[in-house]
């Protein structure tokens, strides 16, 4: 790590799915879905990124026309995922790539992830300007999204290949968890009904 006064920490937000399951038609992607504040999956996602990691890009889709158009308005960079149909690792590395030298650590968030709360992003944000190596939220024993890397992992983030993306490396690298009362972590939106976010205990 360079002398800086603080952590140059960056996120990248996956969103460069098809959403097959969603939707097997193909007319209506996931991440342009409505949720309960109004505001659809991608913005949500890419607005509780951005108030937490100012650093950010977004990895989407070749033909992901109106996905790109609302990033834009959310003055979110974002790049074209390489060969995003053959995995997730494809589109991470793409996104990889375009991190400055000056970076000392990334976040790998999922776009279709939306109910991870701010809290839990800057947590993970505190661990990693600690020191942790590789940061992992937990809800009740479970392991979830977004996870944090220090830059001294980007080698090994680099060479991934398949759909199994980032987590390959929590299974070979020592990993700090943190506890977080948010079940957001393990909710994707993968068919119609979790759209709706369930209300709080």
């Amino acid at each position: 790590m360079n002398n800086k006064s603080r952590l140059e920490c960056h996120a990248i937000l996956l969103a460069a799915g098809r959403g097959e399951r969603f939707d097997p038609s193909g007319e209506r992607h996931k991440l342009l879905q409505t949720l309960a504040d109004g505001q659809n999956v991608i913005t949500h996602s890419a607005r509780q990124l951005l108030s937490v990691f100012p650093h950010s890009v977004a990895v989407v889709a070749q033909d992901a026309k109106v996905i790109q158009e609302n990033l834009t308005q959310l003055t979110l960079p974002f790049c074209i995922g390489e060969n995003s149909r053959d995995g997730m690792a494809n589109s991470l590395v793409t996104a990889l790539r375009e991190l400055p030298s000056t970076c000392d650590a990334v976040v790998i968030a999922l776009a279709d992830m939306p109910f991870v709360s701010v809290a839990t992003l800057q947590k993970i944000r505190a661990a990693l300007e600690q020191g942790a190596g590789i940061v992992v939220p937990t809800y009740q024993g479970q392991r979830g999204n977004p996870v944090g890397f220090s830059i001294k992992y980007l080698p090994q983030l680099l060479s991934l290949q398949g759909d199994r993306g980032a987590r390959q490396l929590l299974q070979t690298y020592p990993v700090t968890e943190i506890d977080v009362p948010d079940a957001g972590i393990l909710r994707d939106i993968d068919v119609p009904a979790d759209l709706i976010a369930p209300k709080s205990r």
